[in-house]
């Protein structure tokens, strides 16, 4: 069974930058999508980025340009897997529980942003921006 652990939250000012990590452990396959989403207090958790095995990456309209999804394609451990978050610019629009998500599936649509598609999931680590 893979396990996902996020790192790398906290509380930024308005303007301000974080970047996420995650790393999924027992998972050493070489093909896959991983993805971050978002859950803000009373709202739906939704996509915001996702990578596959192939370096493919795809992006939520609302941080296209301030986000970087990325990960390290060749692990120092076979079954571990390694993606970041970079978040610049952040607004108060961005504070949520960040969650890391990740499948043996690669899509030919490239990597999925809904949650249904992901079987494995982290804790989730907190983001907070502040005006």
């Amino acid at each position: 069974q893979a396990q996902v652990m996020e790192s790398g939250g906290g509380s930024v000012e308005v303007g301000g930058s974080l970047r996420l990590s995650c790393v999924v452990s027992k998972f050493g396959y070489n093909t896959y999508s991983m993805a971050w989403f978002r859950q803000a207090t009373g709202k739906e958790r939704e996509g915001v980025a996702g990578i596959d095995s192939e370096g493919r990456t795809s992006y939520a309209d609302s941080v296209k340009g301030r986000f970087t999804i990325s990960h390290i394609k060749t692990e120092n451990t076979e079954a571990t897997r390694t993606i970041y978050l970079q978040m610049n610019n952040l607004t108060p629009e961005d504070t949520g529980m960040y969650y890391c998500a990740a499948d043996l599936v690669v899509s030919g649509w490239g990597p999925s942003r809904k949650k249904t598609d992901y079987p494995y999931w982290g804790q989730g680590t907190l983001v907070t921006v502040s005006s």
